[in-house]
């Protein structure tokens, strides 16, 4: 991650590659968006291809000063700047000066008011740290390599807590990144548990229990084990559990389905579909992302993080589309398809840990259907909930942090959509509605905490690099998970 400093007094930084100078787009023409006379001059000189929309870059050299580059920086109207439009712009200068192969920079921030400090601190460092991720350990020759040092200028003190808690964050959406983008068999079931041990050794505020197929047996963890039969690599139920309050009774339960590689078993998946299924455990990439973010920043928060982890693959042991399982709550399953397994080992995470920890709240992630895709593309995850004050918390968290949750009903006819003839349930409902209906399957699973499912299938990995985020793996779900962790229990978070 790259290396961030500050400093107080803007005149009074020290050399780098480039200085990043934002500008306001105005009806005349460009305009320094801050109160440092040395830019003056080169914003004066008429730039017909610079007018300082948002995200507009334009490099210029200068023979005298503390840096020889300026990088323009164009925010767009000051009355339209958000967080949001910061973090874009700075991630798009960040783009830039990687693409010019530079490896240090200063970074001057528009002028604000106290009250609007932390906002505009917070997005703009957000923006440069998302922005300069590289998972390059396939490339023989790296490419486009990152920003290792970076200085923001102008920055009191007292928000020198700020940017660390900004960088901690950060590291939880890097982890994420770094296992979403592995290999499958780097990231398979034992590599997962692994990456959860790195985090436990902290024993203080941290521990960590592995249920393999054994334990798993006894849980009757049928539906979990089911989907994991055709693999060389037995799945497992991995439990973080960390104590930031131990005075306190209160938990909240984040789970995370973690299928490490979907063939879609004996429903095989065709081509176009299969070659990202390597990501498809972003779900409980997420947990383990939150859960360093938590570790890192100490949050006073009782949290359980559940991994339910199992390859579906397809060997002489595979499940069969059919066949009736029996779940961890005694319901009964029949499988209509088998590429609809991350329902199932979500049903049994999800009985276990509330059985087991009676958490107040449930929130689980998961890649888990095509559908939400085809709804809402790569904009926004699919949010749905048995509760309204859940629904209202992660939503606020969701516009402090833009990573976008749409709220989607949970009417009982979807579940009518998955009766059997031979089972209690079927594992599908059809095409019609199918992210609702896949919700609605795991509602059954759920007894009284309020719970939340994240469907996070268009937005966890991307097609193509878009904004702060690169192609695949955008650690989607660990920033608004923190900030809803932050503000648990605030009016109308819960």
């Amino acid at each position: 991650m790259i290396k961030i400093t500050h400093i107080t007094d803007q005149k009074k930084r020290k050399h780098a590659n480039v200085v990043i100078c934002p500008v306001w787009k105005t009806k005349a023409q460009a305009q320094v968006a801050l109160e440092l006379k040395e830019f003056d001059a080169l914003i004066k000189i008429p730039l017909n291809d610079f007018s300082g929309k948002k995200g507009e870059t334009l490099l210029l050299y200068r023979e005298k000063g503390i840096e020889k580059r300026v990088l323009l920086l164009g925010l767009g109207e000051k009355v339209a700047c958000q967080a949001e439009i910061l973090r874009q712009a700075y991630a798009s200068a960040i783009k830039q000066l990687r693409a010019k192969k530079i490896k240090s920079c200063n970074v001057l921030l528009p002028f604000f008011e106290e009250k609007e400090a932390f906002s505009i601190i917070q997005a703009s460092l957000e923006g440069l740290i998302l922005a300069n991720y590289a998972f390059d350990c396939f490339k023989s020759i790296p490419f486009n390599e990152p920003l290792e040092t970076a200085c923001l200028c102008g920055i009191d003190p007292s928000y020198a807590s700020l940017l660390k808690k900004v960088e901690q964050i950060m590291q939880g959406v890097y982890l994420t990144r770094d296992l979403v983008n592995k290999n499958a068999d780097d990231s398979n079931v034992e590599g997962l548990i692994q990456a959860a041990k790195n985090l436990s050794k902290d024993g203080k505020k941290l521990k960590i229990v592995v249920l393999r197929e054994k334990q798993l047996e006894k849980e009757q963890m049928n539906l979990l084990l089911a989907v994991g039969k055709g693999s060389i690599h037995p799945p497992a139920l991995v439990v973080l559990e960390y104590i930031g309050v131990p005075s306190s009774k209160e938990k909240i339960a984040l789970v995370g389905k973690g299928i490490t590689f979907d063939t879609g078993g004996l429903n095989l998946k065709n081509t176009g579909h299969i070659e990202a299924m390597k990501c498809d455990m972003a779900g409980s990439a997420c947990v383990l992302g939150v859960i360093q973010s938590l570790c890192s920043l100490e949050i006073k928060r009782n949290v359980i993080g559940v991994l339910a982890l199992a390859e579906n693959a397809i060997g002489p042991g595979s499940y069969k589309p059919g066949d009736v399982y029996t779940s961890r709550i005694g319901k009964t399953v029949e499988i209509g398809n088998t590429d609809a397994e991350g329902r199932l080992v979500l049903a049994d995470a999800l009985s276990y840990v509330e059985d087991t920890y009676a958490p107040s709240v449930v929130i689980d992630f998961a890649t888990l259907t095509g559908a939400i895709v085809i709804a809402l593309g790569e904009e926004a995850a699919g949010l749905f909930s048995n509760d309204d004050s859940l629904v209202r918390g992660l939503q606020k968290s969701a516009l402090r942090t833009d990573e976008r949750l749409w709220h989607l009903p949970l009417y009982p006819e979807y579940t009518e959509m998955l009766k059997s003839e031979i089972a209690d349930l079927k594992n599908i409902g059809g095409r019609p509605a199918s992210s609702c209906t896949a919700a609605a399957f795991l509602q059954q699973f759920i007894k009284k905490a309020a719970w939340a499912h994240l469907d996070i299938a268009g937005v966890a990995y991307l097609s193509k690099p878009k904004s702060y985020h690169p192609t695949l793996a955008t650690g989607a779900g660990v920033r608004v998970t923190v900030d809803f962790l932050e503000h648990f229990n605030e009016k109308d978070s819960i």
